[in-house]
């Protein structure tokens, strides 16, 4: 008998997202007002997905010399 996957939460809440990142509630709602994060709008409730999350972190990564 074939195991059942095991399913990865995609959607993230913004608490959620600013747990991922390290960062404060209010950082990550001013970066979606900024636009620097797309997102996710199921009435009254906002999502953020992970990929963009992930994607958000390697587009601002620098290091020092470069």
């Amino acid at each position: 008998m074939k195991r059942p996957s095991t399913a990865i939460k995609r959607l993230y809440s913004i608490k959620e997202a600013s747990i991922f990142l390290g960062r404060s509630d209010w950082s990550v709602r001013e970066m979606l007002w900024a636009a620097k994060l797309p997102y996710i709008k199921d009435g009254k409730r906002i999502f953020i997905d992970i990929t963009d999350l992930e994607a958000w972190v390697e587009r601002n990564k620098q290091t020092f010399g470069a």
